[in-house]
């Protein structure tokens, strides 16, 4: 994060910090496409303009968005000219985000303009009372661990992608199933004939790897999980090792058609039988802002329709 005029920070836990920095430079961006959002991105750009904050915008955002006073930059400068970014949209437009801007170390606020919203904690209708106050330094900060994944194919890097929620193995097809192996720190751990396999963050523990069965990781916890997508075998069951582990996955030899391999679900890259799929923690984190009544149980809550207390 870059540094700010007057900061001070106290640590409330393991990955959730006060602090009382204050928020100048501020970049804006929008589900590209969605009229709701930029109705959201314009109103929040005439707010922080009157307030007398520097604003700006990504230059796609250029037909969509007038409002005299904000400055137009391409995506990637954002990271570089703004001290925080809100990003208008659901959880997709904040894992776009996280992953592009994450060398830049900016911190990340999320609208949620989307469906589950689960990292984008603050709703259209409140920005004009909630957003003044995070400016002003009344915010937590969180920060959460992105994993990378490489392929490499007859010892030679091929692609590679950085992943918040998590990387999938899957067989490109349906109804088909694929042949790996799992290695852990060069360690034989199985070989595995199934749908596929998510390796996921905490972060990405409430998406797919929540739908295949596997357990909710609290955001502070430094672990990893391997789930496996419908199994050839009644006791293959999710595992979850440290974050520092490196985790590689062989596409078997044998396998008839292309496996493919998916990055949050946005970045998708074609494999080949005998492909080596290393996947390790990445090292610079993403940086949540989120208002100071956040309760990560509160969420869970209301996303997956949990009892509330009697």
């Amino acid at each position: 994060m870059k540094p700010i005029q007057g900061a001070c920070v106290c640590y409330w836990n393991q990955n959730l910090m006060l602090n009382a920095n204050r928020f100048h430079s501020i970049g804006i961006t929008g589900k590209p496409g969605s009229q709701a959002a930029m109705e959201t991105v314009s109103a929040l750009c005439l707010q922080l303009i009157s307030s007398g904050k520097e604003v700006f915008i990504p230059r796609r955002h250029h037909e969509d968005i007038r409002v005299k006073g904000v400055q137009e930059v391409l995506f990637k400068q954002l990271g570089e000219r703004c001290e925080l970014l809100i990003v208008v949209g659901g959880d997709g437009s904040m894992l776009k985000a996280a992953r592009e801007l994450v060398d830049s170390e900016i911190p990340l606020l999320g609208i949620n303009r989307g469906y589950l919203g689960f990292l984008a904690d603050i709703r259209p209708r409140e920005i004009e009372t909630r957003i003044p106050p995070i400016l002003e330094g009344s915010y937590s900060l969180e920060r959460r661990f992105l994993l990378y994944a490489e392929i490499m194919r007859e010892n030679k890097i091929i692609g590679s992608s950085t992943a918040v929620n998590d990387v999938v193995l899957y067989p490109g097809e349906i109804a088909r199933m694929i042949d790996f192996e799992l290695y852990m720190d060069d360690q034989f751990v199985y070989s595995q004939r199934s749908d596929g396999l998510i390796v996921s963050t905490p972060t990405g523990s409430t998406a797919y790897a929540l739908s295949a069965g596997g357990p909710i990781l609290g955001p502070e916890t430094d672990s990893i999980v391997l789930v496996p997508m419908c199994p050839h075998t009644l006791t293959s069951r999710p595992i979850t090792v440290n974050r520092n582990r490196t985790i590689d996955l062989v596409i078997s030899e044998a396998n008839p058609h292309t496996p493919q391999l998916s990055c949050d679900g946005q970045e998708i890259i074609s494999l080949m039988p005998g492909d080596r799929i290393r996947i390790k923690q990445y090292p610079t984190e993403m940086q949540l802002i989120h208002p100071l009544d956040y309760d990560y149980f509160e969420v869970l809550r209301s996303k997956l329709n949990w009892g509330q207390k009697l």
